[in-house]
C-alpha cells in the first residue's frame, strides 16, 4: 500500500512550481495588453492626422514613438505568455534575452548620460531642434512642445530665442511671417484670473533682451530646467527608475527560473520512459 501511494507520488511529482508558472503568464498577460493599447493609441492618432507629408518628423512623431514602443512590447510579452503558458523553453529564452537586451540597453544608456552629460545634453538638443523646426508641421508635437513648456516653466531648449530655428518664429528681417520674432503661447507666463488665453503674449519676444522678456515669458531654457527637476526630485525620479527596473528583473528571473524547471522536468521524463521500458522488457 505505502509502495504503491509512493510510486503515485513519484508519477505525479514535478519540478515545474505552478505558482512562478502562472504568476510569469499573468504577469506577460498584464504588459501584453498594455502594448496591444498603446500600439491602438499611436495607431489612431497617426490615421487621425489629415495631412503628414513632412519625412522629417518622422523620428519625433510622438505617434510613431508610441507605435515602436508598443511593438518592441507587444512582440516580447508574447513570448512570455505563450512561453509560460505552453511550457516552450525556447519562446522563454527569446523572452529573457530581449528583456535583458532592454534591460541592459537602458543601463547603458543611463550610465553614459551620467559621465558623459554634455554630449547627452548635444544629442538632445539636437532632437528638441528637430522638434521646434516642425513645431508647426506636426499637431501631436506642437501638443507635445507646449505641455512640456508649460510644465517644466521653460522656453526652447537653451532659451527662447532657439524658437528662431523655426520658419515661423525666425527673427531675420527677410521673414514674412506674422510671427516673426514671437514665441508659442506656451512659454508665457499665466496671468492671475486671465479666463482666456492670449495666443498672441510672445509676439515680439525674441527681440528682447533676456530681463525684459522674462517680464512676460519663461525665458530660461527646458535643458535647465530639467536639470534643476531632476536634481530638486531625486527621490521621485530614483522611484520611476526602480519602478521601470524591477519589473523588468522580475521577469528575467522568474523566466530563467522556469526554464530550469521545465529542462529538470524533461530529464524527469525521460529517465522515467528508460525506468518504465526496461520493467516492460
Amino acid at each position: 500500500m505505502d509502495r504503491k501511494l509512493n510510486l503515485d507520488r513519484a508519477e505525479t511529482f514535478s519540478f515545474i512550481n505552478p505558482w512562478i508558472r502562472y504568476f510569469l503568464f499573468f504577469f506577460s498577460f498584464l504588459f501584453w495588453i498594455f502594448s496591444l493599447l498603446i500600439v491602438a493609441i499611436g495607431v489612431y492618432a497617426k490615421v487621425q492626422k489629415v495631412t503628414d507629408t513632412v519625412r522629417d518628423t518622422f523620428f519625433v512623431d510622438p505617434a510613431v514613438i508610441l507605435i515602436v514602443v508598443g511593438v518592441i512590447m507587444f512582440f516580447i510579452t508574447f513570448c512570455g505568455c505563450i512561453g509560460a503558458l505552453r511550457e516552450n523553453i525556447r519562446l522563454l529564452k527569446m523572452f529573457s534575452f530581449s528583456l535583458t537586451l532592454v534591460f541592459l540597453t537602458q543601463l547603458a544608456m543611463a550610465i553614459l548620460g551620467f559621465f558623459y552629460s554634455d554630449q547627452t545634453r548635444d544629442a538632445l538638443g539636437k532632437f528638441v531642434r528637430k522638434a521646434i523646426v516642425h513645431y508647426r508641421d506636426d499637431l501631436d508635437l506642437q501638443n507635445l512642445m507646449d505641455y512640456v513648456q508649460k510644465e517644466f516653466k521653460c522656453c526652447g531648449w537653451n532659451n527662447y530665442t532657439d524658437w528662431s530655428w523655426n520658419l515661423y518664429f525666425n527673427c531675420t528681417p527677410a521673414n514674412p511671417s506674422s510671427e516673426r520674432c514671437a514665441v508659442p503661447y506656451s512659454c508665457c507666463t499665466p496671468i492671475p484670473g486671465e479666463a482666456v488665453i492670449n495666443t498672441m503674449c510672445g509676439f515680439g519676444v525674441q527681440t528682447q533682451n533676456h530681463l525684459e522678456a522674462n517680464r512676460s515669458i519663461y525665458a530660461v531654457g527646458c535643458a535647465d530646467k530639467a536639470v534643476m527637476w531632476m536634481e530638486s526630485h531625486l527621490l521621485l525620479v530614483g522611484a520611476l527608475a526602480l519602478g521601470l527596473a524591477l519589473p523588468q528583473i522580475a521577469g528575467i528571473v522568474l523566466s530563467q527560473i522556469l526554464i530550469s524547471q521545465i529542462q529538470d522536468e524533461i530529464t524527469l521524463r525521460l529517465h522515467r520512459c528508460e525506468a518504465t521500458a526496461r520493467v516492460c522488457v
